[in-house]
């Protein structure tokens, strides 16, 4: 694949001199993300107040950030970490594998081999906690065995794609809602990030079970038909995979002991292909995730309600109203869950 030359700004010059004053070093990834070094997390005390902000901002403009360790984390090294981001605090909603160090229900643990962790997680493109009104601030993802021959995931820029896509529809998905067919929580399509105020996409491709659309020439809503759904389900996933070579997503691939935190409002994400493949072809890969307590609602606009009853009567009218742990399915060949 061809590298692709970030349309992100530089690192901001003083938050990166007060990032190197506590002795760590933040530099760019391409064509997103940033990759910090010489900061211990296996420290307990936490950075000063002034390099934590730095570090969420530079995070919140460019999508995540890469901690490489030269020591070893353990889990409970990498829990608080997670906690100096966002709501500053774990919010778990996730299966415990027998596996996970301590039963601790603060890890999620994955795996291509179900033995070792919960295997098929993330297929599509998606933000953690989407069935929740104040979704996740932040995800953690510590590799504990990268798989030999790869499985990574992929992170996509959804400030980028919005200024990525036509006008019209960048008009129109600003008129569109989401709602969770776990929970019936009502998201916006398009929101702005509560720190840098960019404009962001968001829906998430496995959980999905409709979407509602403010009319545009009258008050009131429609629901969106399978045909529009399965439409617009293809575009949302076609603009992010275009990052990949447009310069606003990337394929990253983990290192032993990385440490991956996300801003959960300003990226999507997925497991690459290879992540679920075969131990015997990729040899085997663990990883450990967290999730952090939002700091606020994501709330539809249009006086929308946060909630709506999905598992009950369509309220609206003709469309896809579907309810489950399993959202739409908006194309046969793809895998669901997430």
């Amino acid at each position: 694949m061809t590298k692709q030359t970030s349309r992100l700004p530089p690192i901001d010059e003083t938050r990166a001199a007060l990032i190197e004053g506590h002795g760590a070093r933040i530099t760019p990834l391409e064509p997103i993300g940033a990759q910090v070094s010489g900061l211990d997390l296996t420290a307990r005390d936490a950075p000063p107040p002034e390099v934590v902000a730095a570090l969420e901002y530079e995070m919140a403009l460019r999508g995540f950030l890469v901690f490489k360790n030269e020591t070893e984390l353990s889990p409970e090294d990498f829990l608080r970490a997670s906690c100096l981001f966002g709501g500053r605090e774990l919010h778990s909603t996730h299966g415990v594998h027998p596996q996970t160090p301590g039963g601790n229900p603060h890890i999620f643990r994955l795996s291509n081999d179900e033995r070792h962790g919960i295997p098929d997680v993330g297929p599509q493109w998606h933000n953690d906690g989407s069935f929740l009104p104040a979704t996740f601030s932040h995800s953690g993802y510590h590799i504990i065995r990268p798989a030999e021959n790869g499985g990574g995931t992929h992170f996509a820029h959804q400030g980028l794609a919005y200024q990525a896509l036509p006008q019209d529809l960048k008009e129109r998905w600003q008129r569109l809602s989401s709602v969770n067919s776990a929970s019936g929580v009502v998201h916006p399509l398009v929101h702005e990030h509560p720190l840098t105020g960019q404009k962001c996409i968001w829906l998430h491709l496995g959980m999905t079970g409709a979407v509602l659309e403010k009319l545009p020439d009258r008050d009131g809503f429609r629901l969106l038909h399978a045909d529009e759904l399965k439409e617009l389900c293809h575009a949302y996933n076609d603009i992010l995979n275009a990052g990949l070579t447009d310069g606003y997503a990337v394929a990253f691939e983990y290192s032993e002991n990385d440490c991956v935190f996300i801003d959960n409002l300003a990226v999507a994400h997925r497991a690459s292909p290879e992540a679920h493949m075969p131990v015997a072809q990729q040899g085997l890969r663990i990883m450990h995730r967290s999730t952090v307590k939002g700091v606020q609602d994501l709330a539809p606009g249009f006086d929308l309600p946060q909630h709506v009853a999905i598992d009950g009567p369509n309220p609206v009218g003709e469309g896809v109203w579907q309810g489950g742990g399993v959202g739409f399915r908006w194309d046969d060949g793809i895998r669901m869950r997430n």
